[in-house]
């Protein structure tokens, strides 16, 4: 009989009998307080609302953009063998298991039973002198019982509903997961890159210090040089290259920390050439914000998620209130005595069917326990999915900002060292010409030093930028139609008959 049928058997005599017999067990007006924060209700700022609107959501394979396909080939076999990514896999499966066994209880359940016992019977005065006593016979049963809830209330459906959506969640925290590893690659990922060109610009320094040092030689040999120059020239040189052997090992732990990300030893990440990064054109921020940017982060549709499910659990939590009502059956053959397989004749056969009901009385607060904790759930999944929607917000208009911030710095940058360098090759010729001491050529070279540095730091920062806004518009990692509604996420109202007994 289709479920549907069975639900048209909830009464008036059914609820009077609850109203009846479980009129001690009311929900104390216990409720869920939360309601979840409407997306366009958050207010955007100005650096969101000034971004281009002609843009589409980042590319599943965004880090494509940086033109490197060394970069492009290790997140690729990260993303195949990555020990994170293989737990969230796990996750995922266990989620839709456990999804499995809450819908089985929706389902006809059989079950069946055999015993086959060899039974000596005893010789004293409970069971002699009767005809078993000092028997050995067998003692056999064989049932095959049938049970089926017929889920009046929607206890079941509604665990059914909740272990699946709790499925969806896992699914959306899987693709957080792989979009946090894409994150951290590339950064560390850029990180590398930075130790690369800093190391370039360190040894740089060392050559041109070595080179000064031996003008200062060839100038003191002539007659016209002084040791004080040549011992200011020799100065220098060791922390520049306690500095290149330092970089040496920032690059050494950067392979190490890719290597670890995508799942491999210490020697894979050692074969890693040196990156070649470059990056077109910017991202555009997308004119859908903040609607949209529900099916697009992961942990917005995870969060989402969770609010469902707790939703349900309120439901779950509701019909513990009524009376749960299952039908059951059983056929069997019981026999004592005779040969090994005579129970199993039509005189030994037996049967049972019938209505199981079972009617919550005096439970010494446990239901509303159980409510109050589905509850206060709820309330907090709420929570959590109001301040990670502010959260997503907040990202996306902090890499726009910082994203306009590195722009400008990136030209100043660009500014000061070209600046310096024309300071730097003045202050040379002046040197070699006796118009200056060795002094300011060391201060003009320090300078430049020192704007290449920042130069480098500022373009590693842009191009992490990039990643971050990416990150925070999730990713490429849209969930499309995988996001539950507004309505889903709802809270559920307490059931009349469950407001009866609270008054």
């Amino acid at each position: 009989m289709p479920r549907r049928i069975f639900a048209k058997l909830n009464t008036f005599s059914v609820l009077a009998l609850t109203l009846t017999i479980s009129g001690c067990i009311g929900t104390g007006g216990i409720a869920p307080q939360g309601k979840a924060m409407p997306a366009n209700a958050l207010a955007t700022d100005q650096a969101i609302q000034s971004a281009a609107k002609d843009a589409h959501w980042p590319a599943s394979q965004w880090w494509r953009a940086y033109g490197d396909a060394q970069l492009d080939q290790w997140i690729e076999t990260s993303l195949q063998g990555s020990p994170t990514l293989a737990m969230a896999a796990a996750r995922v499966r266990q989620a839709r298991a456990m999804a499995g066994v809450a819908e089985s209880a929706e389902s006809l359940q059989v079950n069946s039973k055999t015993s086959i016992d060899r039974h000596k019977w005893p010789v004293d005065n409970f069971y002699g002198p009767g005809e078993l006593s000092g028997v050995t016979d067998w003692d056999n049963t064989s049932e095959v019982g049938l049970s089926y809830s017929l889920d009046l209330w929607g206890r079941e459906s509604n665990a059914s509903e909740q272990a699946v959506d709790m499925a969806h969640m896992s699914v959306a925290e899987a693709r957080q997961a792989q979009l946090e590893l894409t994150n951290n690659i590339v950064k560390a990922y850029i990180e590398l890159s930075l130790h690369f060109a800093q190391r370039d610009i360190a040894q740089a320094t060392l050559a041109q210090q070595q080179q000064i040092l031996g003008l200062a030689q060839k100038r003191l040999a002539h007659g016209i040089g002084t040791q004080f120059e040549v011992s200011q020239a020799q100065t220098p040189l060791p922390e520049t290259q306690r500095q290149i052997d330092s970089l040496e090992e920032d690059i050494a732990l950067s392979r190490n920390q890719l290597a670890a990300l995508a799942g491999k030893g210490p020697g894979e990440g050692a074969r890693l050439q040196r990156p070649s990064l470059s990056l077109g054109a910017e991202l555009k921020l997308p004119s859908s914000l903040p609607a949209e940017l529900l099916g697009q982060r992961p942990d917005v549709v995870a969060s989402r998620w969770q609010v469902a499910a707790q939703a349900r659990g309120i439901d779950v939590a509701h019909a513990g209130f009524y009376p749960n009502v299952d039908l059951t059956a059983s056929l069997g053959f019981v026999g004592t005595g005779g040969t090994l397989l005579s129970f199993l004749t039509n005189q030994k056969e037996t049967y049972t069917a019938g209505p199981a009901i079972s009617l919550p009385i005096f439970d010494g607060g446990r239901l509303r326990s159980q409510l109050g904790e589905a509850s206060a759930g709820y309330d907090m999944a709420v929570a959590h999915y109001n301040q990670t929607l502010v959260q997503a917000l907040k990202n996306v208009s902090d890499q726009l900002i910082r994203r306009e911030s590195m722009n400008k710095q990136q030209a100043f940058a660009a500014q000061s060292v070209a600046s310096a360098q024309k300071t730097y090759d003045i202050s040379q010729v002046a040197f070699q010409r006796g118009l200056t001491d060795f002094l300011n050529v060391l201060n003009a070279q320090t300078q430049l030093f020192h704007q290449q540095q920042i130069q480098q730091q500022v373009q590693a920062e842009r191009l992490t930028v990039q990643a971050e806004l990416v990150t925070a518009l999730g990713g490429g990692l849209g969930a499309g139609s995988d996001v539950p509604d507004d309505a889903k996420m709802a809270a559920p109202k307490t059931p009349a008959a469950l407001n009866l007994l609270n008054h």
